[in-house]
């Protein structure tokens, strides 16, 4: 028999954040619950920021009944001379049943004891209490806290647990709560709980007392309102889709609601104001034809007639941030930029201080400088080499500097952006400005890109520097741990490289920087960044591992010998092609490859001949790109199968032999410039 379960646990305040990591996880904790006592059936899970709602329209009554199976000693052994020995006693008394009711069966070959019975499902109501207890207990929000003597712990006390299966209501105590059919209306209604009888009692009743329980109906709400107030005011609200949950994870009945702040703010960056909005009060800002205005969204949780206090409350709430943030602005410009402060600050122990690793990135950023200063002449073609190089050196110099401003120590979001503001103020080079900007780019993974040659060396020589740096004091990631980003760092590097068709190898380029570290396997380093390839390149594994196996190690062309096989496996004809050249890496996979020497005085078949002449024209060959050269060499399928069919490779004479090996062996060599190709998996 099915039967309406609702579930609710009510609680204080649920702090945005950490809730909103959990809530992925939440349907199926609850999902694992009921498998697991087999009772698994549709539900929805609901929320407000003082509620848990779990809401099944059909509920069995009853779990199923079962089978179990038993299985005894050997039936030679269980009786003796037709009588049962204590192995069959001991077994019958396990199946609580007697001898005489006991069956045989063959397992494993023998003739053994059998039993089976049917086990009725115990009833769903006298599971629920430990069912939700379980649930509860697997939530994990990261910090939880105790309440009065309890000894279990929540992200927030529990005020009220209401379970009812139908019409029954279950009476029970979890985390020290007795559970009664009773909720918590919003706290503008009444701060009283409110009784209910079934299911639709509660969803009337809870929507009589202001509480919108639905998150994508109080979404829509917020949505609709903020439309509202666009199409009135003419104005357009940054609708940031992170801030949106959160206001919708705190809201029972929101309310969209439009304020303002004095004009003198504006001359604030945008990104102050706008971080002062969200990180802090989580207010939506406002733009009008493109810039961002004294005006700003809050969602109130309020439910009132007049909305004037709510919204001038805020207005306060806001100004004094305002004041404390163009506070730390003006100082900030009478301080300057400067790197000084940075040896005071410790990077990491055995790394010295920030300014140590800024003198390391400066390194790093002048030897990549001069690899790729054509690159950054032409975006500066009006200065020389010199002061290009110069201008880099001092950028990388300064650009951590604006840690040490007072803005950053407070909005610590802000590093690199407040540097380009303040280098701007302070009448510096553009190229400057706008590589503090974008010194930690690509800092996510659909993060942007730096936007110029300039700022990308920047932004690598910060980068390869945390690596090189961290890997000499033996701080590698293992496992999923990677508490300093460096599998971020190896991300962005690439998307760098690539973005800016930049060569970088990295095996001989590091090997280069590395000079300025303290010693350590730069292996360990190299096959850390090979590691991260696979889950960046968009190929198949098999296909990424063949590349790498050619000693391949510069990004630019690793990616452009994948792209080249990625395609050429993608073509109808690939298998059948395949399989001749995985004959020709296995026919020599003891051929040394560094000596071969091919002798054709010695070939005794006209294939020999046909085939060693088709390979000279395709090797001889110049090629636009890798798929051309991989195509070329494809195209010598007619002439080795036909040389496979009409010549004894492994003939007993030993110089025919040897010239043989030598003749595929050096296809096969060709093939390895580009891939190694008997690891593709097709």
């Amino acid at each position: 028999m099915l039967k309406p379960l609702l579930i609710e646990i009510g609680v204080e305040e649920l702090p945005a954040i950490p809730f909103l990591r959990e809530l992925p996880n939440i349907e199926s904790k609850w999902r694992k619950v009921l498998k697991s006592q087999e009772l698994e059936c549709a539900f929805k899970f609901y929320y407000t920021p003082r509620r848990l709602v779990l809401w099944h329209p059909e509920f069995p009554s009853y779990q199923p009944t079962r089978v179990e199976e038993f299985f005894g000693a050997p039936v030679e052994i269980a009786f003796k001379d037709g009588k049962p020995t204590p192995a069959a006693l001991g077994f019958a008394k396990k199946c609580q049943v007697d001898v005489s009711e006991l069956k045989e069966s063959e397992r494993n070959g023998k003739k053994v004891l059998y039993y089976q019975k049917e086990i009725e499902g115990s009833a769903s109501i006298e599971l629920l209490k430990d069912m939700v207890k379980t649930w509860l207990e697997s939530l994990s929000f990261g910090k939880s806290m105790r309440w009065g003597s309890l000894k279990e712990s929540f992200i927030r006390p529990i005020r009220s647990i209401a379970i009812l299966l139908g019409d029954e209501a279950l009476e029970c105590e979890i985390f020290g709560v007795k559970s009664s059919p009773k909720f918590y209306p919003h706290r503008t209604v009444s701060y009283e709980p409110i009784s209910f009888s079934h299911a639709n009692d509660y969803f009337d009743k809870l929507k009589e007392g202001g509480v919108v329980l639905y998150p994508n109906e109080r979404k829509e709400i917020i949505l609709n309102q903020m439309e509202a107030l666009e199409k009135e005011e003419g104005i357009t609200i940054q609708k940031d889709l992170d801030l949106l949950a959160e206001v919708v994870a705190i809201t029972e009945h929101p309310k969209a609601l439009l304020g303002s702040f004095d004009e003198k703010f504006l001359v604030l960056p945008p990104e102050v104001i706008i971080t002062s909005m969200k990180e802090h009060q989580r207010y939506f800002p406002v733009f009008l034809d493109g810039k961002l205005t004294n005006r700003f969204v809050v969602v109130s949780n309020a439910i009132a007639d007049d909305y004037k206090l709510i919204v001038s409350g805020n207005e306060k709430v806001l100004r004094a941030r305002l004041e404390d943030a163009l506070f730390f602005w003006e100082n900030d410009l009478k301080n300057g930029l400067s790197s000084e402060g940075l040896k005071d600050i410790v990077y990491l122990e055995g790394l010295g201080s920030l300014y140590d690793k800024v003198q390391r990135e400066q390194k790093i950023g002048a030897y990549l400088a001069k690899k790729y200063l054509s690159r950054l002449k032409s975006e500066q073609p009006k200065k020389d080499n010199e002061q290009i190089l110069a201008l880099l050196d001092r950028t990388i110099g300064l650009c951590k500097a604006d840690l040490l401003s007072e803005m950053v120590y407070e909005f610590t979001e802000l590093q690199g952006v407040m540097g380009y503001y303040y280098a701007k103020q302070s009448g510096q080079d553009e190229a400057l400005a706008l590589a503090f900007k974008e010194q930690y780019l690509p800092d996510s993974e659909d993060s942007d890109l730096p936007s110029t040659y300039f700022s990308a060396i920047v932004a690598l020589s910060y980068k390869i520097d945390s690596l090189l740096a961290l890997f000499s004091i033996g701080k590698i990631p293992t496992g999923t741990k990677d508490p300093f980003a460096l599998r971020r760092a190896v991300s962005g590097i690439v998307k760098i490289v690539l973005a800016f068709n930049l060569p970088f190898d990295i095996k001989a380029d590091f090997a280069k920087l590395a000079k300025e570290y303290k010693e350590f396997d730069l292996s360990l380093l190299e096959n850390f960044f090979i590691e991260r390839l696979y889950s960046i390149f968009d190929a198949n594994p098999s296909i990424i591992h063949a590349v790498l196996q050619s000693k391949e190690r510069d990004l630019l062309e690793l990616s452009s010998k994948i792209s080249a096989l990625k395609e050429l496996s993608q073509s109808k004809d690939f298998k059948n092609e395949f399989a001749t050249f995985k004959r020709v890496a296995n026919i020599v996979k003891n051929v040394e490859l560094d000596s071969l020497h091919v002798k054709p005085e010695l070939f005794e078949d006209e294939h020999e001949k046909a085939l060693w002449e088709a390979f000279l024209e395709c090797d001889s060959k110049e090629y636009k790109n890798y798929l051309d050269r991989l195509n070329a060499l494809f195209g010598l399928r007619g002439q080795i199968n036909a040389f496979f069919d009409n010549v004894m490779v492994n003939t007993d004479n030993l110089q025919v032999r040897q010239n043989r090996h030598h003749l595929i062996a050096s296809i096969y060599r060709a093939f390895l410039k580009v891939a190694d190709i008997k690891e593709i998996g097709v």
